[in-house]
Protein backbone atom coordinates (compact mmCIF):
# COMPACT_ATOMS: atom_id res chain seq x y z
CA UNK A 1 0.00 0.00 0.00
CA UNK A 2 1.37 3.43 -1.16
CA UNK A 3 1.82 5.94 1.87
CA UNK A 4 -0.48 8.77 2.53
CA UNK A 5 0.25 11.97 3.39
CA UNK A 6 -1.75 14.57 5.73
CA UNK A 7 -5.20 15.72 4.93
CA UNK A 8 -4.21 19.29 4.24
CA UNK A 9 -1.42 18.35 1.54
CA UNK A 10 -3.81 16.21 -0.06
CA UNK A 11 -6.26 19.03 -0.57
CA UNK A 12 -3.88 21.19 -1.48
CA UNK A 13 -2.93 19.08 -4.34
CA UNK A 14 -6.45 19.21 -5.58
CA UNK A 15 -6.92 22.66 -5.38
CA UNK A 16 -3.63 23.64 -7.25
CA UNK A 17 -4.98 20.78 -9.70
CA UNK A 18 -8.19 22.78 -10.11
CA UNK A 19 -6.92 25.72 -10.54
CA UNK A 20 -4.98 24.78 -13.72
CA UNK A 21 -1.39 23.96 -12.41
CA UNK A 22 0.82 21.00 -13.96
CA UNK A 23 1.76 18.11 -11.82
CA UNK A 24 5.30 19.21 -11.76
CA UNK A 25 4.49 22.88 -10.45
CA UNK A 26 1.92 21.70 -7.48
CA UNK A 27 5.00 18.84 -6.63
CA UNK A 28 7.75 21.59 -6.46
CA UNK A 29 5.53 23.87 -4.52
CA UNK A 30 4.08 20.94 -2.10
CA UNK A 31 7.34 19.11 -1.60
CA UNK A 32 6.00 16.39 -2.68
CA UNK A 33 7.11 13.86 -5.57
CA UNK A 34 4.95 13.79 -8.99
CA UNK A 35 3.86 10.36 -9.16
CA UNK A 36 1.98 11.38 -5.71
CA UNK A 37 0.42 14.01 -7.02
CA UNK A 38 -0.44 11.93 -10.17
CA UNK A 39 -2.09 9.19 -7.62
CA UNK A 40 -4.60 11.82 -5.73
CA UNK A 41 -5.85 13.55 -9.27
CA UNK A 42 -6.71 10.29 -10.63
CA UNK A 43 -8.42 9.05 -7.97
CA UNK A 44 -10.06 12.70 -7.55
CA UNK A 45 -11.02 11.97 -11.31
CA UNK A 46 -12.59 8.96 -10.45
CA UNK A 47 -14.97 9.91 -8.36
CA UNK A 48 -15.96 13.04 -10.36
CA UNK A 49 -17.79 12.47 -13.64
CA UNK A 50 -16.75 15.12 -15.48
CA UNK A 51 -12.97 14.93 -16.71
CA UNK A 52 -10.89 17.77 -16.87
CA UNK A 53 -7.11 18.38 -18.43
CA UNK A 54 -4.17 18.14 -16.15
CA UNK A 55 -2.73 21.79 -17.49
CA UNK A 56 -5.79 23.57 -18.26
CA UNK A 57 -8.63 23.13 -15.59
CA UNK A 58 -11.54 25.38 -15.89
CA UNK A 59 -11.46 28.89 -13.99
CA UNK A 60 -15.11 28.80 -12.82
CA UNK A 61 -15.27 29.58 -8.86
CA UNK A 62 -17.32 26.56 -7.87
CA UNK A 63 -14.48 24.92 -9.02
CA UNK A 64 -11.59 26.52 -7.30
CA UNK A 65 -9.88 24.52 -4.27
CA UNK A 66 -8.96 25.81 -0.94
CA UNK A 67 -4.93 25.97 -2.19
CA UNK A 68 -5.47 29.10 -4.49
CA UNK A 69 -6.28 32.59 -3.69
CA UNK A 70 -8.11 35.13 -6.75
CA UNK A 71 -4.93 36.15 -7.89
CA UNK A 72 -4.03 32.09 -8.78
CA UNK A 73 -0.98 32.32 -5.98
CA UNK A 74 -0.76 30.14 -2.64
CA UNK A 75 -3.53 31.05 -0.31
CA UNK A 76 -2.97 31.51 3.33
CA UNK A 77 -4.46 28.34 4.05
CA UNK A 78 -1.29 26.78 1.86
CA UNK A 79 1.20 28.66 2.71
CA UNK A 80 0.82 28.88 6.28
CA UNK A 81 0.49 25.23 7.44
CA UNK A 82 -0.17 26.30 11.23
CA UNK A 83 -3.99 27.15 10.38
CA UNK A 84 -4.70 23.42 11.28
CA UNK A 85 -5.08 20.38 9.37
CA UNK A 86 -8.67 20.29 8.21
CA UNK A 87 -10.74 23.80 6.91
CA UNK A 88 -11.14 24.57 10.58
CA UNK A 89 -8.36 26.68 11.96
CA UNK A 90 -6.10 25.68 14.92
CA UNK A 91 -7.76 26.73 18.56
CA UNK A 92 -4.01 27.50 19.24
CA UNK A 93 -4.13 30.46 16.40
CA UNK A 94 -5.94 33.16 18.57
CA UNK A 95 -2.76 32.61 20.91
CA UNK A 96 0.26 33.20 18.10
CA UNK A 97 1.56 35.72 19.39
CA UNK A 98 1.71 34.40 23.11
CA UNK A 99 3.06 31.24 22.08
CA UNK A 100 6.18 32.67 19.96
CA UNK A 101 7.02 34.81 22.92
CA UNK A 102 7.03 31.59 25.28
CA UNK A 103 9.17 29.96 22.68
CA UNK A 104 12.01 32.60 22.95
CA UNK A 105 12.06 32.74 26.62
CA UNK A 106 13.03 28.68 26.59
CA UNK A 107 9.50 27.44 27.53
CA UNK A 108 8.81 23.83 26.72
CA UNK A 109 5.40 22.79 25.11
CA UNK A 110 3.80 21.51 28.61
CA UNK A 111 4.96 24.47 30.03
CA UNK A 112 3.51 26.73 27.29
CA UNK A 113 -0.06 24.65 27.53
CA UNK A 114 -0.42 25.01 31.13
CA UNK A 115 0.51 28.87 31.06
CA UNK A 116 -2.33 29.21 28.17
CA UNK A 117 -4.65 27.15 30.80
CA UNK A 118 -4.07 29.62 33.72
CA UNK A 119 -3.47 32.61 32.63
CA UNK A 120 -6.13 32.57 29.05
CA UNK A 121 -8.44 29.96 29.64
CA UNK A 122 -7.29 28.01 26.68
CA UNK A 123 -9.80 25.45 26.03
CA UNK A 124 -8.02 22.90 24.05
CA UNK A 125 -5.70 19.64 25.03
CA UNK A 126 -2.12 19.64 25.07
CA UNK A 127 -1.51 17.93 22.08
CA UNK A 128 -3.35 20.60 20.42
CA UNK A 129 -0.33 22.70 21.21
CA UNK A 130 1.88 20.06 20.65
CA UNK A 131 0.60 19.61 16.67
CA UNK A 132 0.90 23.57 16.60
CA UNK A 133 4.43 24.02 17.39
CA UNK A 134 5.10 21.02 15.78
CA UNK A 135 3.54 22.87 12.72
CA UNK A 136 4.97 26.09 13.58
CA UNK A 137 8.53 24.59 13.78
CA UNK A 138 8.51 23.54 9.97
CA UNK A 139 7.16 26.97 8.79
CA UNK A 140 9.65 29.41 10.29
CA UNK A 141 13.01 26.90 10.49
CA UNK A 142 16.20 28.51 11.69
CA UNK A 143 19.04 29.11 9.04
CA UNK A 144 22.12 26.77 10.31
CA UNK A 145 25.25 28.96 11.69
CA UNK A 146 28.42 28.91 9.78
CA UNK A 147 31.65 28.24 12.06
CA UNK A 148 35.03 29.12 10.43
CA UNK A 149 37.94 28.90 12.19
CA UNK A 150 41.25 30.46 12.68
CA UNK A 151 44.28 28.84 10.82
CA UNK A 152 45.66 25.96 12.91
CA UNK A 153 43.03 25.75 14.81
CA UNK A 154 41.33 22.86 14.16
CA UNK A 155 41.03 19.81 11.76
CA UNK A 156 38.02 17.58 11.08
CA UNK A 157 38.23 13.92 10.73
CA UNK A 158 35.79 11.40 9.56
CA UNK A 159 36.42 7.50 7.69
CA UNK A 160 34.24 6.89 3.91
CA UNK A 161 34.37 4.04 1.81
CA UNK A 162 37.06 3.32 0.03
CA UNK A 163 38.04 1.30 -3.19
CA UNK A 164 37.66 -2.37 -3.16
CA UNK A 165 40.38 -4.15 -2.85
CA UNK A 166 41.04 -7.50 -5.64
CA UNK A 167 43.92 -10.04 -4.47
CA UNK A 168 45.71 -12.35 -5.96
CA UNK A 169 43.14 -15.08 -5.60
CA UNK A 170 40.25 -12.71 -6.97
CA UNK A 171 38.38 -12.06 -3.51
CA UNK A 172 37.15 -8.37 -3.41
CA UNK A 173 37.76 -6.78 0.50
CA UNK A 174 36.08 -3.56 0.53
CA UNK A 175 38.72 -0.95 2.24
CA UNK A 176 38.71 2.30 4.34
CA UNK A 177 39.51 5.62 3.74
CA UNK A 178 40.54 8.17 6.51
CA UNK A 179 40.06 12.17 5.34
CA UNK A 180 41.66 14.87 7.68
CA UNK A 181 40.82 18.26 6.93
CA UNK A 182 42.21 21.24 7.83
CA UNK A 183 39.43 23.91 8.62
CA UNK A 184 40.56 27.06 7.23
CA UNK A 185 42.68 26.14 4.04
CA UNK A 186 40.72 22.78 3.59
CA UNK A 187 44.02 21.31 2.84
CA UNK A 188 43.21 17.47 3.19
CA UNK A 189 45.25 13.73 3.82
CA UNK A 190 44.07 10.62 2.75
CA UNK A 191 44.64 7.05 4.25
CA UNK A 192 43.05 3.97 2.74
CA UNK A 193 42.69 1.21 6.21
CA UNK A 194 42.15 -2.10 6.27
CA UNK A 195 39.84 -1.77 9.47
CA UNK A 196 38.25 1.01 11.17
CA UNK A 197 40.74 -0.06 14.63
CA UNK A 198 42.34 2.07 17.12
CA UNK A 199 46.05 1.60 16.53
CA UNK A 200 45.44 2.35 12.22
CA UNK A 201 43.39 4.93 13.35
CA UNK A 202 45.81 6.60 15.01
CA UNK A 203 48.84 5.81 12.90
CA UNK A 204 46.81 7.35 9.99
CA UNK A 205 46.46 10.47 12.16
CA UNK A 206 50.26 10.86 12.76
CA UNK A 207 50.68 10.16 8.78
CA UNK A 208 48.26 13.37 8.72
CA UNK A 209 50.85 15.22 10.81
CA UNK A 210 53.42 14.66 9.49
CA UNK A 211 52.30 15.04 6.19
CA UNK A 212 50.92 18.80 7.21
CA UNK A 213 54.49 19.59 8.83
CA UNK A 214 52.46 20.26 12.39
CA UNK A 215 49.64 19.33 14.82
CA UNK A 216 46.31 20.93 14.72
CA UNK A 217 44.92 22.38 18.00
CA UNK A 218 41.59 20.65 17.84
CA UNK A 219 40.27 17.40 15.90
CA UNK A 220 36.88 17.10 15.62
CA UNK A 221 35.71 13.36 15.26
CA UNK A 222 32.40 11.68 15.34
CA UNK A 223 31.59 8.91 18.02
CA UNK A 224 33.60 6.14 15.91
CA UNK A 225 34.37 3.25 17.85
CA UNK A 226 37.89 3.50 17.21
CA UNK A 227 38.56 6.59 19.40
CA UNK A 228 35.16 6.92 21.69
CA UNK A 229 34.50 4.34 24.25
CA UNK A 230 31.72 5.71 25.97
CA UNK A 231 29.74 8.33 23.25
CA UNK A 232 27.75 11.07 25.33
CA UNK A 233 27.02 14.37 23.52
CA UNK A 234 28.27 16.26 26.93
CA UNK A 235 31.25 13.63 28.31
CA UNK A 236 32.16 11.28 25.79
CA UNK A 237 34.75 9.03 27.29
CA UNK A 238 37.75 8.71 24.72
CA UNK A 239 39.27 5.26 24.37
CA UNK A 240 42.71 5.77 26.73
CA UNK A 241 45.02 4.98 24.18
CA UNK A 242 43.53 7.89 22.24
CA UNK A 243 43.90 9.90 25.35
CA UNK A 244 47.91 9.01 25.72
CA UNK A 245 48.02 9.86 22.19
CA UNK A 246 46.13 13.53 22.68
CA UNK A 247 48.93 14.13 25.51
CA UNK A 248 52.03 13.02 23.44
CA UNK A 249 51.09 15.52 20.43
CA UNK A 250 49.47 18.21 22.44
CA UNK A 251 46.08 17.87 20.58
CA UNK A 252 42.41 18.02 22.19
CA UNK A 253 39.75 15.70 20.43
CA UNK A 254 35.96 16.75 20.26
CA UNK A 255 33.83 14.33 19.34
CA UNK A 256 30.33 15.43 17.36
CA UNK A 257 26.90 14.99 18.80
CA UNK A 258 25.57 11.54 17.79
CA UNK A 259 24.00 11.13 14.10
CA UNK A 260 24.89 15.22 13.44
CA UNK A 261 27.26 15.21 10.54
CA UNK A 262 26.44 18.84 10.05
CA UNK A 263 28.64 19.58 12.96
CA UNK A 264 31.73 18.65 10.71
CA UNK A 265 29.92 19.65 7.42
CA UNK A 266 34.03 20.25 6.06
CA UNK A 267 34.95 16.85 6.13
CA UNK A 268 31.41 15.45 5.14
CA UNK A 269 32.30 17.51 1.95
CA UNK A 270 36.05 16.25 1.87
CA UNK A 271 35.05 12.19 2.18
CA UNK A 272 32.47 12.91 -0.73
CA UNK A 273 35.15 14.59 -2.54
CA UNK A 274 37.73 11.36 -2.44
CA UNK A 275 34.98 9.00 -2.77
CA UNK A 276 33.85 10.57 -5.84
CA UNK A 277 36.83 12.19 -7.60
CA UNK A 278 40.34 9.83 -6.58
CA UNK A 279 38.41 6.43 -6.04
CA UNK A 280 35.15 6.04 -8.06
CA UNK A 281 35.57 3.56 -10.87
CA UNK A 282 39.34 2.44 -9.60
CA UNK A 283 40.27 -1.43 -7.84
CA UNK A 284 43.51 -1.75 -6.78
CA UNK A 285 45.16 -4.77 -6.16
CA UNK A 286 46.19 -3.84 -2.47
CA UNK A 287 46.31 -1.48 0.49
CA UNK A 288 49.43 -0.26 -0.92
CA UNK A 289 48.72 0.34 -4.03
CA UNK A 290 45.52 2.90 -3.31
CA UNK A 291 47.60 4.96 -0.56
CA UNK A 292 50.18 4.91 -3.27
CA UNK A 293 47.49 6.52 -5.85
CA UNK A 294 45.72 8.72 -3.06
CA UNK A 295 49.31 10.19 -2.32
CA UNK A 296 49.68 10.92 -6.06
CA UNK A 297 46.17 12.35 -6.26
CA UNK A 298 46.40 14.75 -3.27
CA UNK A 299 49.66 16.38 -4.55
CA UNK A 300 48.42 16.42 -8.59
CA UNK A 301 44.15 17.46 -8.34
CA UNK A 302 43.55 18.20 -4.28
CA UNK A 303 45.96 20.40 -3.81
CA UNK A 304 45.76 22.66 -6.61
CA UNK A 305 42.16 22.79 -7.00
CA UNK A 306 40.04 26.49 -6.38
CA UNK A 307 38.16 25.78 -3.28
CA UNK A 308 34.12 26.18 -3.97
CA UNK A 309 33.99 28.19 -0.93
CA UNK A 310 36.89 30.14 -0.27
CA UNK A 311 37.59 31.25 -3.55
CA UNK A 312 41.49 30.09 -2.95
CA UNK A 313 44.12 27.46 -4.10
CA UNK A 314 44.20 24.77 -1.35
CA UNK A 315 47.82 24.62 -1.75
CA UNK A 316 48.74 28.29 -1.77
CA UNK A 317 46.39 29.36 1.37
CA UNK A 318 47.82 26.48 3.23
CA UNK A 319 51.23 27.20 2.83
CA UNK A 320 50.99 30.55 3.49
CA UNK A 321 48.19 30.79 6.26
CA UNK A 322 47.94 27.64 7.67
CA UNK A 323 50.83 25.76 8.08
CA UNK A 324 53.40 28.45 10.08
CA UNK A 325 50.29 28.00 12.20
CA UNK A 326 50.81 24.53 13.35
CA UNK A 327 51.71 23.89 16.50
CA UNK A 328 55.29 22.11 16.14
CA UNK A 329 55.45 17.91 16.02
CA UNK A 330 57.44 16.20 18.90
CA UNK A 331 61.16 15.01 18.62
CA UNK A 332 59.66 11.34 18.43
CA UNK A 333 57.25 8.70 17.54
CA UNK A 334 53.83 8.19 19.56
CA UNK A 335 55.18 4.57 21.59
CA UNK A 336 53.64 1.62 19.55
CA UNK A 337 52.25 -0.72 22.36
CA UNK A 338 49.27 -3.34 23.18
CA UNK A 339 46.36 -2.19 25.38
CA UNK A 340 43.97 -4.50 26.66
CA UNK A 341 41.82 -4.99 30.07
CA UNK A 342 42.32 -7.94 32.44
CA UNK A 343 40.99 -9.07 35.64
CA UNK A 344 43.75 -9.36 38.79
CA UNK A 345 43.79 -13.16 39.58
CA UNK A 346 43.29 -15.04 42.97
CA UNK A 347 47.07 -15.09 43.08
CA UNK A 348 47.16 -11.35 42.59
CA UNK A 349 48.61 -11.71 39.06
CA UNK A 350 47.56 -11.08 35.37
CA UNK A 351 47.85 -12.88 32.49
CA UNK A 352 49.48 -10.87 29.07
CA UNK A 353 51.13 -12.48 26.71
CA UNK A 354 51.01 -16.28 28.53
CA UNK A 355 53.19 -14.37 31.39
CA UNK A 356 51.72 -13.61 34.90
CA UNK A 357 52.66 -10.13 36.72
CA UNK A 358 51.56 -9.33 39.89
CA UNK A 359 49.46 -6.34 41.06
CA UNK A 360 49.00 -4.37 44.02
CA UNK A 361 46.91 -6.77 46.62
CA UNK A 362 44.33 -4.60 46.90
CA UNK A 363 43.50 -4.83 43.40
CA UNK A 364 42.60 -8.78 43.45
CA UNK A 365 39.36 -9.25 41.50
CA UNK A 366 39.44 -6.00 39.70
CA UNK A 367 39.76 -5.00 36.23
CA UNK A 368 43.01 -2.68 35.46
CA UNK A 369 43.86 -1.64 32.36
CA UNK A 370 47.40 -3.23 30.84
CA UNK A 371 50.21 -2.04 27.75
CA UNK A 372 52.54 -3.92 26.87
CA UNK A 373 55.50 -2.91 23.97
CA UNK A 374 57.65 -5.92 24.07
CA UNK A 375 59.70 -4.44 27.01
CA UNK A 376 57.77 -3.18 29.48
CA UNK A 377 54.65 -4.07 30.82
CA UNK A 378 52.47 -1.52 32.76
CA UNK A 379 49.62 -1.86 35.00
CA UNK A 380 46.94 1.20 35.27
CA UNK A 381 43.41 1.23 37.34
CA UNK A 382 40.33 2.34 36.01
CA UNK A 383 41.38 6.30 36.52
CA UNK A 384 44.38 5.49 34.30
CA UNK A 385 46.91 5.49 37.18
CA UNK A 386 50.25 3.25 36.69
CA UNK A 387 49.94 1.37 39.35
CA UNK A 388 53.03 -1.15 38.19
CA UNK A 389 55.36 -1.67 36.21
CA UNK A 390 57.66 -4.85 35.11
CA UNK A 391 60.06 -6.03 32.84
CA UNK A 392 58.24 -8.04 29.95
CA UNK A 393 59.27 -11.73 30.90
CA UNK A 394 58.52 -15.10 29.04
CA UNK A 395 55.67 -16.93 28.38
CA UNK A 396 54.99 -18.84 31.54
CA UNK A 397 56.96 -17.05 33.72
CA UNK A 398 56.09 -15.28 36.82
CA UNK A 399 57.41 -11.56 37.63
CA UNK A 400 56.11 -10.68 41.10
CA UNK A 401 57.14 -7.49 42.84
CA UNK A 402 58.24 -7.50 46.52
CA UNK A 403 55.73 -4.23 47.36
CA UNK A 404 52.86 -6.58 45.86
CA UNK A 405 53.45 -9.33 48.53
CA UNK A 406 51.05 -8.62 51.48
CA UNK A 407 52.88 -8.80 54.68
CA UNK A 408 50.32 -11.41 56.08
CA UNK A 409 51.20 -13.75 53.17
CA UNK A 410 55.28 -13.51 53.88
CA UNK A 411 56.56 -16.04 56.39
CA UNK A 412 59.41 -15.21 58.82
CA UNK A 413 62.01 -17.63 57.27
CA UNK A 414 61.70 -15.42 54.29
CA UNK A 415 63.03 -12.92 56.13
CA UNK A 416 65.77 -14.92 57.42
CA UNK A 417 67.70 -15.63 60.91
CA UNK A 418 68.94 -12.11 61.34
CA UNK A 419 65.38 -10.59 61.58
CA UNK A 420 64.25 -13.77 63.69
CA UNK A 421 67.10 -13.11 66.09
CA UNK A 422 66.43 -9.45 66.03
CA UNK A 423 62.67 -10.01 67.29
CA UNK A 424 63.89 -12.77 69.84
CA UNK A 425 66.20 -9.85 71.53
CA UNK A 426 63.27 -8.10 72.13
CA UNK A 427 61.70 -10.64 74.94
CA UNK A 428 65.39 -10.55 76.83
CA UNK A 429 68.85 -11.63 76.83
CA UNK A 430 68.56 -14.94 77.80
CA UNK A 431 66.04 -15.60 74.92
CA UNK A 432 68.85 -14.61 72.68
CA UNK A 433 71.15 -16.30 74.32
CA UNK A 434 69.42 -19.54 73.84
CA UNK A 435 68.06 -18.78 70.74
CA UNK A 436 71.49 -17.94 69.26
CA UNK A 437 73.05 -20.97 70.67
CA UNK A 438 70.06 -22.92 69.57
CA UNK A 439 70.75 -21.85 65.90
CA UNK A 440 74.56 -22.75 66.22
CA UNK A 441 73.98 -26.18 67.37
CA UNK A 442 70.79 -27.19 64.88
CA UNK A 443 71.70 -25.28 61.75
CA UNK A 444 68.77 -24.37 59.59
CA UNK A 445 66.16 -26.69 61.14
CA UNK A 446 66.44 -23.95 64.30
CA UNK A 447 64.73 -21.59 61.49
CA UNK A 448 61.15 -23.23 62.52
CA UNK A 449 62.29 -23.16 66.51
CA UNK A 450 62.91 -19.42 66.12
CA UNK A 451 59.50 -19.14 64.61
CA UNK A 452 58.14 -21.55 67.69
CA UNK A 453 59.70 -19.57 70.58
CA UNK A 454 58.09 -16.47 68.89
CA UNK A 455 55.06 -18.23 69.45
CA UNK A 456 55.17 -18.77 72.44
CA UNK A 457 56.32 -15.33 73.36
CA UNK A 458 52.93 -14.21 72.14
CA UNK A 459 51.29 -16.83 75.15
CA UNK A 460 54.32 -16.09 78.06
CA UNK A 461 55.46 -13.22 79.79
CA UNK A 462 58.48 -12.33 79.12
CA UNK A 463 59.92 -12.68 82.44
CA UNK A 464 58.86 -16.40 82.92
CA UNK A 465 59.98 -17.10 79.08
CA UNK A 466 63.49 -15.89 79.95
CA UNK A 467 63.60 -17.77 82.95
CA UNK A 468 62.78 -20.56 80.94
CA UNK A 469 65.39 -20.18 78.41
CA UNK A 470 68.20 -19.73 81.06
CA UNK A 471 67.47 -22.73 82.64
CA UNK A 472 66.98 -24.82 79.13
CA UNK A 473 70.63 -22.95 78.36
CA UNK A 474 71.93 -24.46 81.53
CA UNK A 475 71.07 -27.74 80.61
CA UNK A 476 72.12 -27.50 76.96
CA UNK A 477 68.65 -28.20 76.23
CA UNK A 478 67.40 -27.43 72.36
CA UNK A 479 63.97 -28.85 72.04
CA UNK A 480 61.20 -26.58 72.26
CA UNK A 481 59.42 -29.25 74.02
CA UNK A 482 61.71 -28.99 76.59
CA UNK A 483 61.48 -25.09 76.72
CA UNK A 484 57.47 -25.66 76.75
CA UNK A 485 57.82 -28.26 79.46
CA UNK A 486 59.64 -25.59 81.65
CA UNK A 487 56.63 -22.95 81.34
CA UNK A 488 54.99 -25.61 82.43
CA UNK A 489 56.98 -26.02 85.87
CA UNK A 490 56.11 -23.10 88.88
CA UNK A 491 57.76 -19.95 88.10
CA UNK A 492 60.64 -20.54 90.91
CA UNK A 493 63.10 -22.82 89.13
CA UNK A 494 66.47 -23.92 90.68
CA UNK A 495 68.95 -23.30 88.56
CA UNK A 496 71.78 -25.91 88.50
CA UNK A 497 75.55 -25.30 88.95
CA UNK A 498 78.44 -26.25 87.62
CA UNK A 499 81.52 -24.69 89.65
CA UNK A 500 80.74 -23.86 93.53
CA UNK A 501 82.94 -23.40 96.26
CA UNK A 502 81.47 -26.29 98.09
CA UNK A 503 80.78 -28.64 95.24
CA UNK A 504 84.11 -31.25 94.83
CA UNK A 505 85.62 -30.98 91.80
CA UNK A 506 85.11 -34.06 89.68
CA UNK A 507 88.69 -35.10 89.25
CA UNK A 508 88.92 -35.49 93.60
CA UNK A 509 86.83 -38.60 93.17
CA UNK A 510 89.09 -40.23 90.08
CA UNK A 511 92.25 -39.96 93.29
CA UNK A 512 89.72 -41.08 95.78
CA UNK A 513 89.28 -44.45 93.81
CA UNK A 514 92.77 -44.88 92.76
CA UNK A 515 93.92 -44.31 96.99
CA UNK A 516 90.95 -46.65 98.15
CA UNK A 517 92.00 -49.61 96.07
CA UNK A 518 95.86 -49.51 95.65
CA UNK A 519 97.11 -53.07 95.98
CA UNK A 520 98.63 -54.02 99.72
CA UNK A 521 102.72 -53.71 98.79
CA UNK A 522 101.95 -50.03 97.75
CA UNK A 523 100.92 -49.57 101.41
CA UNK A 524 104.80 -48.77 102.71
CA UNK A 525 105.08 -47.02 100.09
CA UNK A 526 102.60 -44.42 101.02
CA UNK A 527 104.55 -43.14 104.16
CA UNK A 528 107.31 -42.11 102.05
CA UNK A 529 105.26 -41.07 98.55
CA UNK A 530 102.46 -38.76 98.35
CA UNK A 531 99.73 -40.60 97.28
CA UNK A 532 98.06 -37.22 96.03
CA UNK A 533 98.03 -33.92 97.14
CA UNK A 534 94.63 -33.03 99.26
CA UNK A 535 92.88 -30.27 97.49
CA UNK A 536 90.98 -27.73 99.58
CA UNK A 537 87.86 -27.41 98.79
CA UNK A 538 87.65 -24.23 97.06
CA UNK A 539 90.04 -26.32 94.21
CA UNK A 540 93.52 -24.55 95.29
CA UNK A 541 96.43 -27.08 96.70
CA UNK A 542 96.89 -26.91 100.50
CA UNK A 543 99.68 -26.47 102.35
CA UNK A 544 102.10 -29.56 103.15
CA UNK A 545 102.44 -30.65 106.54
CA UNK A 546 105.73 -32.05 108.13
CA UNK A 547 104.08 -35.47 109.39
CA UNK A 548 102.63 -37.64 106.95
CA UNK A 549 101.44 -39.66 109.35
CA UNK A 550 99.35 -36.68 111.23
CA UNK A 551 96.01 -36.87 110.06
CA UNK A 552 95.74 -33.04 109.22
CA UNK A 553 98.52 -33.36 106.62
CA UNK A 554 95.73 -33.74 104.10
CA UNK A 555 92.96 -31.58 105.76
CA UNK A 556 90.34 -31.71 102.63
CA UNK A 557 91.10 -35.84 102.50
CA UNK A 558 90.55 -38.87 104.41
CA UNK A 559 92.87 -41.71 104.68
CA UNK A 560 92.70 -44.12 102.32
CA UNK A 561 90.91 -46.80 104.57
CA UNK A 562 88.51 -44.01 105.87
CA UNK A 563 88.23 -43.64 102.15
CA UNK A 564 87.26 -46.59 101.18
CA UNK A 565 84.59 -46.68 104.06
CA UNK A 566 83.21 -43.81 102.98
CA UNK A 567 83.04 -45.19 99.43
CA UNK A 568 80.95 -48.38 100.65
CA UNK A 569 79.07 -45.94 102.62
CA UNK A 570 77.68 -43.30 99.43
CA UNK A 571 80.18 -41.00 99.95
CA UNK A 572 81.03 -40.37 96.74
CA UNK A 573 77.44 -39.02 95.57
CA UNK A 574 77.31 -35.89 93.26
CA UNK A 575 76.52 -33.90 96.61
CA UNK A 576 78.98 -31.45 98.15
CA UNK A 577 82.17 -32.69 99.77
CA UNK A 578 81.21 -31.94 103.30
CA UNK A 579 77.87 -34.71 102.80
CA UNK A 580 81.12 -37.13 102.78
CA UNK A 581 82.35 -36.55 106.47
CA UNK A 582 80.60 -37.68 109.72
CA UNK A 583 79.52 -34.44 111.03
CA UNK A 584 81.03 -34.89 114.46
CA UNK A 585 84.50 -35.44 112.44
CA UNK A 586 84.80 -32.68 110.91
CA UNK A 587 84.29 -28.35 110.82
CA UNK A 588 84.65 -25.46 108.58
CA UNK A 589 87.45 -23.13 109.84
CA UNK A 590 87.11 -19.86 108.93
CA UNK A 591 89.74 -20.02 105.58
CA UNK A 592 87.19 -22.85 104.05
CA UNK A 593 89.81 -25.48 105.20
CA UNK A 594 88.17 -29.35 106.40
CA UNK A 595 89.42 -29.89 110.24
CA UNK A 596 89.05 -33.44 111.54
Amino acid sequence: MANRIKVAKALAILGLWRQGCSYRRIARVLGVRRETVRRYVEEERAKSATPTLGSEGPESPERDGPGLGAEGGLSAKAADPTLGSGTVPSECEPFRDVILAKLEQGLTGQRIWQDLVSDHGFPASYSSVKRFLRRLGKATPLPFRRMECAPGAEAQVDFGTGAPIVGPDGRRRTSWVLRVVLSHSRKGYSEALSRQQTEPFLRALENAFHDFGGVPKVLVIDQLRAAVKNPDWFDPELNPKVEAFCRHYGVVILPTRPYTPRHKGKVERGVAYVKGNALKGHTFPSLAAENRHLVDWESRVADHRIHGTTRKQVKDLFERVERPALQPLPPDLFPAFHEAKRTVHRDGHVEVDKAYYSAPPEYVGAEVWVRWDGRLVRLFNQRFQQIAVHAQGEAGQFTTAPAHIASEKISSIEYGATWLLRRVARIGPQSARWAEAMLEARGIAGLRVLQGLLALARKHRADTLEKACESALSHRSFRLMGLRGLLKQPTSQTQFLEEHRLIRPLHHYGWYVRVSFRPAEAKEEEKTEDAFIALRADGRESERREDPDDPRAFPAVRPPAAALGSLASGALSSGPALQSLPEETTSVNTQGDLLP
